[in-house]
């Protein structure tokens, strides 16, 4: 079989949750499973996860879906709430909990007929300018659903924009007007995504919602000392399937856009676009073979990519390939260092790793 797996390694995702946990002890902390889990899996994670998680959050009632189908029994908080009125009897049925964000779902909240109340939390725009009520608004909508037998368990929520950033001036503004808003209502809080549970004790409410930062990648501008505890959980790992020794001066790839500065060895590793692994990478990009940081030579092709391996003496046919995550032998290649050298970030290579790599789930180094 093709060599190319995504390995995903439970202990670590257990591992930077109780850290997220550690980071806001008087705060509840949901998991953020959309997107596939970043593209880990949903349901293996919340498997991996229920038994230590109050509660867990997607995008929508389809993400949802998936997991009370597969067993999970947690509450499950639908951030972007419903995407139609027929959508209300679905989150009834399986007990979900959901965002309001928009009028019209208020209107569908307050005039349905429901089997019991159902825990809302009210989306606030306090500066990202997504989704939400303009907190002139929320007061008066907040009120509305505090009065009605259809809503218990009524929080409010927003989303910061600057978190992750070293320039605090834009998340302090958010945050003053969440904090002048939540005293006026009395209300619950729901701010913190990853980097605010990293690094803003402040932002940290009856419950936070961290993200990426389950998986092992590091939201911040700037690390910290608690983000650089971070574990990764997805290792995307390959094999040399082919080797090429080349003169000083010869091409690599389409467009030959990398020629050897030397007399060179190509290896050419079974993984390329058609996987999820972002064409843009440049050449330098790095990766580990056999645990030795090498790095891309020429452009990313379908179903391969191609390394320089001249000062990997070890490398041969079926030697380890690591496109980012943890080698065999204990070496960690970052994706976020790997998104810099595709000028993107790590939520789209995680999220972009299509179902062609199986995922292989395991516990620690098993």
């Amino acid at each position: 079989m093709r060599p190319l797996e995504a390995h995903i390694d439970l202990d670590a995702l257990r591992h930077n949750y109780q850290l997220a946990c550690r980071c806001a002890p008087q705060s509840r902390s949901v998991a953020v499973v959309k997107a596939d889990a970043y593209g880990h899996g949903a349901l293996a994670c919340a498997q991996a996860l229920e038994s230590q998680v109050p509660a867990f959050a997607v995008a929508c009632i389809e993400e949802a879906m998936v997991l009370r189908q597969g067993g999970i029994t947690r509450p499950i908080v639908l951030l972007e709430g419903i995407f139609s009125a027929d959508e209300l009897a679905l989150v009834d049925i399986h007990d979900f909990w959901m965002a309001v964000h928009h009028q019209w779902q208020v209107d569908v909240l307050l005039t349905a007929s429901l089997r019991k109340p159902i825990p809302v939390w009210l989306k606030v725009d306090s500066g990202m300018h997504r989704l939400g009520f303009a907190p002139e608004e929320a007061a008066a909508i907040w009120r509305q659903l505090q009065a009605s037998a259809n809503v218990t368990a009524l929080h409010l929520m927003s989303h910061f924009a600057t978190a992750d950033a070293r320039d605090d001036r834009y998340f302090k503004q958010q945050m003053g007007q969440l904090q002048s808003l939540a005293r006026e209502l009395r209300a619950p809080l729901s701010l913190a995504n990853s980097p605010a549970t990293l690094a803003w004790s402040v932002a940290h409410g009856d419950w936070n919602r961290p993200g990426v930062m389950l998986y092992g990648s590091d939201p911040l501008e700037v690390a910290n000392d608690v983000s650089r505890q971070l574990l990764p959980v997805m290792t995307l790992r390959s094999e040399i399937i082919a080797l090429r020794e080349l003169r000083e001066g010869e091409p690599v790839g389409y467009s030959g856009r990398w020629r050897a500065p030397r007399r060179s060895r190509i290896a050419v590793v079974a993984c390329g676009y058609g996987d999820g692994y972002d064409r843009h990478a440049i050449d330098g990009t790095p990766v580990l073979v056999n645990g030795q940081r090498c790095t891309i030579a020429g452009k990313v092709s379908m179903d391969m990519l191609t390394v320089d391996v001249t000062d990997v003496p070890t490398a041969e046919l079926g030697s380890e390939v690591v496109l980012w995550g943890k080698a065999s032998n204990g070496a960690v290649l970052p994706v976020d260092e790997v998104a810099r050298y595709c000028d993107t970030i790590s939520y789209t290579l995680l999220t972009g790793v299509l179902p062609r790599a199986p995922r292989r789930y395991h516990s620690g180094s098993a």
